[in-house]
């Protein structure tokens, strides 16, 4: 178990760069060590050593320390010269593809909130089209990553130099499905339909004619249909081919949270308390997993909180159930999961500084 740590986060200046900024500066195990914050400068800002993190987050002013921190001009020279322990890469996937192989290459262990290291099938892989300089060195990185959803992989997660930080429709859809899957209950051949919603933050901090609040406000519209990035995820961590499950993504109108109806069809008629016994012995040592024996979750239940909701209800005959399953797209989603990664890789209680 590490007792000092120190840790770094390139990307801050989005939204989920903001949570997990939010979260590192608050927990129990980093007051010692505050993380540093690096980023591209111009000259101006260079100038006055960096910008103000209360600048680019007011919200993130406090009385303990926040307020004198900056977001210093990025250079190797500086996580090396401050002995930088673990990198959060909150950047594009084209920059994380890049940037993981020259961190780990220095010794610094990578957590990685893009997708430029989750799948390892080259065919689900080519939806992002990267374009790497050195084929060999990505082929190499890749085989390190361990995809970085503690509740599959907790054993891997703590070995590992580099995690891949899962997408946000992908935990919501992944946990309650990986479950039946595992258990051979699914009827696999009837197929699977993950009905899955979002808000508007999921698509990032730029703003595109259709984030754009004209567009989406007293709105709800599909996107990706049969195209979506993180289809792959679910595909690999799931257990399916491809032909097994339709997922489509659609965007709110409100800031963030995820819901995701999930339709399955059992092999044979199940029970109610048989599959939320499933789901217990699962999840019994995953303690940012919250099981609904009664009633459905909603997404006002999880927003700003680091858990993932799971509820079922089965049809009268018990060959059917729909399950929905909510997160926030922020915080489980993405910077409370980054987290939950570095307790693993650090070796503390996997919930510190989430509950």
């Amino acid at each position: 178990m590490r007792s000092h740590v120190q840790t770094a986060v390139i990307g801050v200046t989005g939204y989920a760069g903001a949570e997990l900024a939010r979260l590192l500066l608050r927990h129990p195990r980093l007051k010692v060590a505050p993380p540093i914050f690096a980023g591209r400068l111009d000259e101006k800002d260079t100038a006055r050593g960096g910008i103000p993190l209360t600048e680019i987050h007011p919200h993130l002013a406090d009385n303990n320390g926040a307020s004198s921190l900056r977001m210093e001009a990025f250079n190797w020279d500086l996580l090396v010269n401050r002995s930088v322990d673990v990198l959060f890469l909150a950047t594009p996937h084209e920059q994380s593809r890049s940037w993981a192989p020259e961190a780990l290459a220095r010794g610094i262990r990578v957590i990685d909130l893009s997708g430029a290291w989750r799948l390892t099938n080259p065919a689900n892989r080519a939806i992002y089209k990267f374009e790497d300089a050195d084929p060999a060195l990505a082929d190499a990185t890749q085989a390190q990553a361990v995809y970085g959803m503690p509740e599959l992989h907790r054993q891997e997660i703590a070995a590992a130099q580099l995690v891949a930080n899962p997408g946000c429709y992908a935990t919501s859809v992944i946990l309650p499905l990986r479950p039946l899957v595992a258990a051979g209950i699914l009827d696999l051949d009837a197929g699977i339909v993950a009905d899955a919603k979002s808000g508007v933050s999921g698509a990032g901090k730029a703003p595109t004619p259709k984030t754009h609040f004209m567009y989406a406000a007293d709105n709800l519209s599909a996107y990706s249909v049969f195209g979506h990035r993180h289809t792959g995820e679910l595909i690999e961590q799931i257990g399916l081919d491809g032909s097994n499950i339709v997922f489509t993504p659609h965007l709110l109108p409100i800031p963030r949270g995820i819901l995701s109806t999930i339709y399955v069809r059992f092999r044979q008629p199940q029970t109610h308390a048989g599959v939320m016994d499933l789901y217990r012995r699962f999840f019994a040592e995953s303690p940012l997993v919250r099981l609904y024996d009664n009633g459905l979750p909603q997404i006002q239940y999880s927003v700003r909180t680091c858990y993932a909701d799971i509820g079922v209800q089965l049809s009268p005959d018990g060959k059917r159930a729909v399950i929905v399953s909510c997160l926030d797209n922020l915080l489980k989603g993405a910077s409370s999961q980054a987290v939950q990664n570095l307790n693993l890789m650090c070796g503390w209680g996997e919930a510190e500084g989430l509950e």
